[in-house]
């Protein structure tokens, strides 16, 4: 599957009530990073939503730039997580019955410590 490229014109279309401005904005505080091409910023599919998403925050919750900022770098560690999290569950998956059984034994058990 290939991935659609957007210029900058074509994410402002892309996007509801994104305008230059904002979009300008969001490149310079860093929580979207186009990739650079010969005809200026270029956004991927993950971009596009990605800016549906700060748009959406930042109008939604009136947020500055830090506190979207930090939004952000706590939604994308989450992400990353939650990728970490899977690919971990897929490896338990692929092991003997008994390693599953044990490692389930363990995790409840380390779980009971951390709540307490």
């Amino acid at each position: 599957m290939t991935e659609h490229r957007f210029s900058a014109h074509e994410a402002l279309a892309a996007v509801p009530d994104l305008t230059p401005e904002q979009l300008d904005r969001y490149i310079r505080v860093g929580v979207i990073q186009p990739v650079q091409s010969d005809h200026g910023p270029v956004f991927r599919d993950i971009d596009i939503a990605r800016l549906a998403l700060i748009v959406d925050l930042a109008d939604g919750y009136s947020l500055d730039d830090e506190a979207l900022g930090l939004i952000m770098s706590l939604l994308d560690q989450l992400h990353g997580l939650r990728g970490d999290m899977r690919a971990i569950l897929d490896a338990v998956a692929h092991e003997p019955p008994e390693t599953r059984a044990s490692l389930s034994r363990t995790i409840r058990e380390v779980r009971v410590v951390i709540r307490r």
